[in-house]
């Protein structure tokens, strides 16, 4: 993420630190049978292609190391992608909704730790993030 800060995300920033707002922890710890099972939550927004497959790649290890079992990435859906524009870059492999699970299927060390992705999510056009269930780290 390149872009420089505005003027009014600065003072909204500066209002929130000196508030006491909270905000809500994306990532959860959830009971199913006595069994606990831990949630994290990544926003890929704003990231070019380079830097969101690096991030995904560091995260799932994290994650995967730290045994967390679900990863929730949020991407966006893409509508606002200036990529749709050009004739000459995929539509599906240049929109990190597409692009991310793509790099991930297609990396055999990421592979190996995972037990499943929710490509459902993936192919519908109204949602913006997808699941990803890690194997546990033995």
């Amino acid at each position: 993420m390149t872009q420089k800060l505005s003027d009014k995300d600065k003072k909204d920033w500066e209002k929130f630190v000196k508030g006491d707002e909270k905000i809500e922890n994306k990532d959860k710890i959830f009971s199913n049978n006595n069994k606990q099972y831990v949630e994290k939550t990544i926003d890929l927004h704003g990231y070019t292609l380079e830097e969101a497959n690096k991030k995904i790649f560091e995260y799932i290890e994290n994650c995967y190391l730290n045994n967390i079992d679900k990863i929730n990435v949020i991407t966006g859906k893409g509508l606002r992608s200036k990529n749709i524009d050009n004739p000459y870059q995929s539509n599906d492999l240049s929109i990190l909704k597409y692009s991310v699970p793509n790099y991930i299927k297609n990396n055999l060390e990421l592979m190996n730790k995972i037990s499943k992705i929710d490509l459902d999510s993936v192919n519908s056009p109204s949602k913006g993030n997808f699941d990803i269930f890690l194997k546990k780290n033995k």
